[in-house]
């Protein structure tokens, strides 16, 4: 029989694993990047550079960040009910419909902090609503959610083109599209919201959405952890025989549950489509609801960490792209396997340290290890 598992520090679980894990990633990709005969203190230079080293390559970076927060968010709130939603990125997808409504419907008449708010609700509801049957297949008929959330991912890029081909697109037009949003339905970027209180910045895609990520990301540590829904959750992840016996309907938390993970999914359609592309497209979505998997694994579910692992995927994201430019052998394929080997150490072999640092904890005689009953 094997040992039982132990509990490690907070600060080795949630910090110094996750390090380790992007370390061991990093070292990977650099041996791949010595392969094709180039440097690779020379790639994270131009990675970092790329990024971070000016304010066109900041502003990218977080609006790269943007998506995956809010992706991150929703797949961490489903996993603290002992939920995985793959869906996010169905949900997000399906959102953009609730987002355009508003922003069609309203642009003509009314400046974008009154379009705001109902595009908000639409982007939330829509993402919630399509996250509702699989959580209802869930919890009453025991569906496992993995699978339908998968399927609900293709039905609703169905659903979509079928949507911009036949009722959104323009008369004589070939695109797959509505009409551009006018002034009325476009939020505002940060450069230009930043310049009303004189502070200048570079131009850039980042918008207000971010600061919609920011509360959304407070709202999520205050429900999960200061609340009664929070509590009931996290029961019935931990123990769902304990959560039953105390009286928690699982179903109908499950069920909540699931709506607020497909809500907070949706909230990505506002950078996107109001925020960005002011309308809506096929494919928007560009796989950022899987990559969100990825930041909530890193984040350990946990907002804080969520923020941290977005900023490094939308450094990778912004400065794979300028890598790509200086150093021309390595392709925009690579960055992407540098990314899946990120997604790879953070997610599938997330746990590959954690033995070993449990038994050289108990070696040292660490108070904080604690074998679990």
């Amino acid at each position: 029989m094997s040992a039982p598992l132990a509990k490690l520090p907070k600060w080795v679980d949630y910090g110094l694993i996750p390090l380790l894990n992007l370390t061991a990633a990093f070292l990977v990709s650099g041996l791949v990047v010595l392969l094709i005969g180039e440097n690779p203190l020379e790639a994270v230079y131009w990675l970092v550079q790329g990024s971070l080293g000016y304010g066109e390559g900041v502003g990218f970076t977080l609006y790269y960040a943007t998506n995956f927060i809010f992706t991150g968010l929703a797949v961490a709130v489903a996993a603290h009910a002992g939920l995985f939603n793959i869906g996010g990125e169905g949900q997000a997808y399906f959102a953009g419909l609730g987002v355009a409504l508003a922003c069609l419907a309203l642009d003509h008449y009314v400046p974008w902090w009154i379009t705001f708010p109902f595009a908000l609700m639409g982007a939330a509801l829509f993402g919630a609503a399509w996250a509702a049957i699989p959580a209802y297949l869930q919890a009453k008929r025991g569906s496992h959610i993995v699978i339908t959330t998968i399927m609900f991912n293709f039905i609703a890029s169905a659903v979509m083109a079928y949507l911009l081909v036949e009722i959104f697109k323009q008369p004589g037009s070939m695109q797959p599209e509505s009409r551009t949003f006018l002034e009325g339905g476009r939020l505002p970027f940060m450069h230009d919201a930043l310049g009303w209180f004189g502070i200048k910045v570079a131009k850039s895609p980042l918008n207000l959405s971010f600061v919609v990520g920011l509360v959304a990301s407070a709202l999520v540590w205050m429900m999960v952890w200061r609340t009664r829904l929070g509590y009931a959750i996290r029961t019935i992840c931990t123990n769902p025989d304990a959560a039953v016996y105390a009286g928690i309907k699982v179903p109908r938390i499950i069920i909540i549950t699931m709506m607020i993970s497909g809500g907070l999914a949706g909230l990505m359609a506002l950078n996107e489509v109001m925020g960005v592309q002011h309308r809506l497209l096929l494919d928007y979505v560009t796989g950022y609801g899987f990559v969100g998997i990825a930041v909530a694994l890193m984040g350990r579910n946990h907002p804080v960490g969520i923020l941290l692992a977005s900023l490094l995927f939308g450094m990778l994201y912004q400065g794979g792209a300028e890598l790509a430019f200086e150093m021309p052998k390595i392709t925009r394929d690579m960055i992407i396997a540098i990314q899946g080997l990120v997604i790879l150490f953070a997610g599938a072999m997330e746990h590959m340290f954690r033995p070993a640092l449990i038994r050289l904890f108990a070696a040292l005689g660490s108070k904080d290890v604690m074998s679990e009953a």
